[in-house]
């Protein structure tokens, strides 16, 4: 992932945002002198061109609606799709842009339950569908101390010029579609109250990788990189102990497929949301030789049983 959008995608945002009684309209979060002073050009969905008018400063975020789109409304708690282009606004500079390509848009939750990076939830919150904004962000609102990590001064105003192209959909509570006879050779899988019980093979452990699918759902695909909500719970299969389960915790988990072992991304990557899959990882895709803590020895196989339940 590009630098800033690595950043973005792992802060939640805070503020409570008061008057957003136009969505798309500049009283949710009005516009003021910086926003104002940045001229944008391009069509919705293509990256802009910018002219920034000198040194931009703000004390508080600040939004100007360029593009008036007539989508749906965001809201606290969406995941918010969007097309971005950002720019230094003390020094003009571009930052970074991304693709601006179908299926590339990054997934952006408004959570104004949280604390940091308030600024981007503040010219989210309100915006349709279909619009483009500039957002002019100052430190404070931004990345604040973790500015030098993304290359920034600890004055810098960050200018976003935000395309808004769909808000994600609620992830679902459990695996649902079609039932799928499971392959041989996989473990028994039954579900008590929503809790499942594996229960191993006699035989030999197995050291190869293979995946069942148990339920075939009939939503998204999720594509390489994609931050997923999921259910999971995974087995030692050489001694048959659960080493971790959100299915336990009562509580789904979100992460990037780009940040979890080899063979649970493969696990992931290709399916359709609302599908429930085993994956039996051999150590090679797994933890290797060094194992993980102690319920994971050096060359140890384990398997998942996953939920797919959505995609932020």
């Amino acid at each position: 992932m590009l630098r800033i959008a690595s950043a973005l995608t792992l802060s939640l945002l805070a503020l409570s945002v008061a008057g957003c009684s136009t969505a798309g309209g500049d009283n949710c979060i009005p516009s003021g002198p910086a926003s104002s002073a940045v001229k944008v050009e391009g069509e919705f969905g293509a990256a802009p061109a910018l002219t920034i008018d000198g040194n931009l400063t703000a004390t508080t975020t600040e939004r100007s609606v360029v593009i008036a789109g007539t989508g749906e409304a965001a809201a606290d708690g969406d995941s918010v799709k969007m097309n971005y282009t950002l720019y230094n606004g003390t020094t003009g500079e571009e930052i970074e842009k991304s693709e601006y390509t179908e299926g590339s848009e990054l997934s952006y939750p408004i959570d104004t339950a949280a604390t940091s990076f308030a600024g981007l939830s503040k010219a989210l919150a309100c915006t349709t569908v279909g619009t483009r904004i500039v957002a002019v962000i100052p430190n404070a609102e931004g990345f604040g101390d973790q500015a030098a990590q993304a290359g920034l001064g600890p004055e810098d105003t960050l200018v976003f010029v935000i395309d808004v192209t769909g808000i994600g959909a609620e992830p679902l509570a459990e695996a649902t579609g079609e039932p799928v006879a499971p392959l041989e050779g996989f473990p028994d899988v039954t579900f008590t109250d929503g809790n499942p019980t594996v229960t191993i093979p006699e035989g030999a452990v197995p050291t190869e990788y293979a995946i069942s699918t148990l339920i075939q759902g009939a939503g998204d695909v999720v594509a390489e990189g994609a931050t997923v909500v999921v259910n999971y719970e995974g087995v030692n299969w050489n001694t048959g102990a659960v080493f971790d389960s959100s299915f336990d915790r009562g509580s789904p988990a979100t992460f990037s497929t780009a940040e979890v072992i080899a063979g649970f991304r493969d696990a992931l990557v290709g399916q359709k949301i609302g599908s429930r899959v085993v994956v039996i990882i051999p150590s090679d895709l797994g933890y290797g030789d060094a194992g993980s803590g102690e319920l994971i020895k050096g060359g140890d196989t384990i398997l998942f049983v996953v939920d797919i339940l959505g995609v932020q």
